[in-house]
């Protein structure tokens, strides 16, 4: 006879063993937490089965991660490129030598009574620079330019150039650093001597590899000693093209044997503040006003600002490149993510039967996600690196295109990689959501 106590059910004397007269004690299963070590190694085997799923499927591979490729590649190569840019580009800005200096040149009559009047004068000439250079203290020094174009006989045969008379402060005032020999002097201008300074593009056409200093040049029947030769540099505006593709000489010399008329192109004043630019504006125009006896036939230009403005409007052009490049970049990166997914989704449906496995044998659907995510991300890394490694090859071929190189930037090279990781992600979590939720039965069906 059986009874009950404390709710269970008693067996009774000879009463043969049931379920329920034993206690079933059902308790929670035990997740064991797993060491670092444990972790790494199932990472490594996603890696690797990852590895091996792409090698299996090797065209497929080939096509998505070439995608990915060109994405990262575009986007190193598009940012290390811009910075070469700006660095040339602001490196030219620099040997303009447009800080701090403002322009006295002849001013181009508009009407026809400005056009009588500005007759009756005989512009800027050699015979104004006594007054119009007069010491001031807020200029470091006055380079007046008179430029004409002439021809000039070599032993290696004729060449048509340009021929600039300048004084001795020239190439300091103006940057126009000497590569060989020297530059024009004090004593040169004082002398009237017969010497010039050839430009580098110019040596090089007339001499080829060879050192020019010492030998002579004869421009409009006069010989003329080449004392030195300026140093190479990038040609941002008129002024340094001439000097490039020309020679210079004392202006004393080209007053005598090269313009009787004495014509001054222009007259360039160096100041030691910008805040002074009016003022001195204001006293150098009065100036020449005193010496053509009130006739305003001559302006002002504010090399500083016209720089400032050319340098904005080439910021906005860089800015609007940028976005398209980065535009393309993206495209092709988000076209890639798109392979990833298809990619993913044809292997989660070649290996259901694994992932079915995979759970009956223990598995729960985080690992399951995991795997798939890490697949995913191996595939962008395997496209990222390869991207990286043509990215940077390219940017060491165009390296001496640069003046201070071609390096590639980090900052393009992380928002890459970033992006592609991220795309990879994005586009490998659907794929891995239903491998995650796969039923093993239904799996291994």
């Amino acid at each position: 006879m059986s009874s009950e106590v404390f709710g269970l059910r008693l067996r009774g004397p000879g009463e043969p063993l049931r379920e329920d007269t034993v206690p079933v004690v059902r308790s929670a299963p035990v997740r064991r937490r797993r060491s670092l070590g444990v972790r790494l190694a199932l990472a490594w085997e996603v890696i690797t089965g990852s590895l091996v799923e792409l090698w299996a499927h090797k065209l497929r591979s080939f096509l998505t991660l070439t995608l990915l490729m060109l994405g990262v590649f575009a986007l190193v190569v598009m940012t290390s490129v811009l910075d070469g840019v700006i660095d040339k580009i602001s490196t030219g800005f620099a040997g303009m030598s447009w800080d701090g200096t403002l322009v006295l040149a002849p001013r181009q009559a508009k009407t026809s009574e400005q056009q009588k009047r500005f007759a009756m004068s005989n512009g800027l000439v050699y015979e104004d620079l006594a007054r119009i250079t007069a010491p001031l203290p807020q200029v470091v020094g006055f380079s007046p330019r008179a430029v004409t174009r002439t021809a000039v006989r070599t032993a290696g045969g004729n060449e048509r150039i340009f021929v600039t008379g300048v004084v001795a402060d020239y190439s300091f005032l103006m940057n126009r650093p000497i590569g060989l020999g020297r530059g024009i002097t004090s004593d040169d201008q004082k002398r009237h001597s017969r010497v010039c300074v050839v430009g580098a593009t110019l040596a090089g056409k007339l001499y080829g590899g060879s050192d020019p200093v010492g030998k002579d040049l004869v421009m409009e029947g006069t010989t003329y000693r080449i004392v030195g030769v300026l140093a190479g540099g990038q040609i941002f505006n008129d002024e340094i093209w001439q000097d490039a593709n020309g020679v210079l000489v004392p202006l004393e010399t080209y007053m005598d044997r090269l313009d009787a008329n004495h014509k001054i192109t222009l007259i360039a004043a160096k100041l030691r503040h910008t805040r002074d630019l009016d003022e001195v504006s204001a006293i150098l125009l009065g100036r020449v006003r005193q010496a053509h006896h009130g006739i305003e036939d001559v302006e002002v230009k504010d090399l500083d600002a016209e720089g400032a403005r050319a340098w904005s409007n080439f910021n906005e052009q860089m800015h609007g490149w940028a976005v398209v490049l980065y535009s393309l970049a993206g495209t092709v990166l988000l076209v890639g993510g798109v392979g990833v997914l298809s990619v993913m989704l044809i292997s989660f449906a070649d290996r259901r039967y694994e992932i079915g496995l995979r759970k009956a044998i223990g598995a729960d659907d985080h690992q399951i996600l995991v795997q798939f995510l890490l697949e995913a991300i191996v595939l962008a890394a395997l496209g990222a690196t390869a991207g990286t490694l043509a990215g940077a090859a390219l940017c060491n071929v165009l390296s001496d295109k640069f003046p201070y190189g071609l390096v590639v930037n980090p900052y393009g090279l992380a928002l890459a990689w970033g992006i592609a990781l991220m795309l990879a992600l994005t586009f490998g979590l659907y794929p891995a959501l239903r491998a995650a939720r796969l039923s093993p039965m239904e799996a291994m069906r």
